[in-house]
């Protein structure tokens, strides 16, 4: 009888939240409906006519007035902003909200995967609400072009995919960032490195190496290619290269931000990557930073290393330092017809500092090895490398290696 009666809780329990589904969406259509009739309204306007339809609607049948605020909140998020994601974009604990069609919404918190609990009315308005984020940036998606990068007005990244791709409905996935960026100093509070390793870097930004960063999805590359940024001495011209627009360099004054474009539709061309890196050189820049290289661009960033733009910076994926070597020789091999050694040779003149982050199963993220790559040898055909800080696997401890000798064959 427990059982049952436990049973018939919850059924009455899910049956009155769809009744106050139904009756907040009622109110909405009916806030749509004047807004149409009035034409454009400010933030103010609007919040005083969601207070008018609250209190008919209390008229009708009462709501509870611990309910009338989170109403107020919600109806205007619905018509004004991101609706019931809003409240996770306002979150700063949060770091990564997963939207598997409108009824799973999931979160990151603290590296952690968590249910939200939270649920769009219908497809039609999660479909509502991409529309919104993808135009305010003058992208496009639809049935024909099912996939989107997008970016929201605080730099966090969106990725959009529609149903001609997810079977299950719209998915979205938005990596968040802070409003303002982390300093080499507050992630040397979370452990990230040491305050050793962070001076060693911040010398090599002021004395204009070229410093790529590498890790795996999730490991903070763009969190800490922002925080090497401010490093930069004043006066320095900067381009930023990136598809979507998330680095957030602080006080630089000659800054310029560059951002790839796909094709819309007919008449309006692709800006790509490689076009961006060949803009920027005539731009006078004192350093280019190219957000991450996943194609043939990769050939084109080496050149620029290569041509007098010391102190440039990029990222790239990859699981290891190895790994990421090995996948720049890939990439920058679709860039162009070279053959492998003089590819290798690019690599090793451009690039002076490698550094590798990991993230771990608990969701930290760390600096795990700091590398100078100090050329290629012909005849051993492998780079010379020197390790100058390394995770130790068995304390945890990023430790400094004195210059000690690494191979990639």
């Amino acid at each position: 009888m427990r059982a049952e009666g436990y049973g018939g809780g919850k059924e009455r329990k899910r049956g009155l939240d769809l009744k106050q589904e139904e009756r907040e969406e009622e109110m909405r259509r009916r806030l749509l409906a004047r807004l149409e009739s009035e034409g454009t309204v400010s933030d103010d306007a609007l919040r005083d006519l969601i207070d008018e339809e609250i209190v008919t609607e209390n008229r009708r049948e009462p709501i509870p007035l611990e309910r009338r605020i989170p109403l107020r909140t919600a109806l205007f998020n619905s018509l004004r902003r991101l609706d019931v994601i809003q409240e996770l974009l306002e979150d700063e604990t949060v770091t990564e909200i997963m939207i598997n069609g409108p009824e799973q919404i999931f979160i990151e918190r603290n590296g952690k995967i968590f249910e939200s609990g939270k649920r769009f009315s219908s497809r039609e308005k999660l479909e509502d609400v991409i529309q919104q984020i993808v135009s305010r940036v003058n992208r496009t998606v639809n049935e024909a072009n099912p996939i989107v990068d997008a970016r929201l007005e605080d730099g966090s990244r969106v990725n959009v995919v529609l149903r001609a791709a997810a079977i299950d409905g719209p998915a979205v996935t938005i990596r968040k960032f802070g409003r303002r960026g982390f300093s080499l100093e507050q992630l040397m509070k979370t452990g990230m490195l040491t305050a050793e390793a962070a001076e060693f870097l911040k010398g090599s930004v002021r004395n204009r190496k070229n410093i790529f960063v590498s890790g795996g999805t999730g490991s903070g590359k763009t969190t800490f290619l922002n925080a090497l940024s401010a490093w930069i001495p004043s006066g320095e011209r900067i381009i930023t290269i990136e598809d979507s627009a998330e680095l957030k360099l602080r006080d630089q004054d000659n800054l310029v931000r560059l951002e790839a474009r796909r094709s819309a539709g007919e008449g309006e061309r692709e800006i790509t990557i490689r076009d961006l890196i060949k803009t920027a050189l005539r731009m006078r820049p004192d350093r280019i930073i190219v957000g991450e290289v996943r194609d043939g661009a990769c050939l084109d960033m080496l050149q620029a290393m290569n041509t007098g733009h010391d102190g440039s910076m990029s990222t790239g994926h990859a699981r290891s330092a190895k790994d990421m070597m090995a996948r720049l020789e890939t990439m920058a091999m679709m860039g162009g017809d070279l053959p492998l050694t003089a590819i290798r040779e690019q690599i090793a003149s451009a690039i002076d500092i490698m550094i590798h982050l990991n993230r771990g199963r608990d969701g930290s993220r760390k600096v795990e090895t700091v590398l100078e790559v100090q050329g290629y040898d012909r005849s051993r055909e492998e780079y010379r490398l020197r390790s100058r800080y390394e995770r130790n696997r068995e304390t945890g401890a990023l430790e400094k290696k004195e210059g000690q000798r690494a191979v990639f064959p």
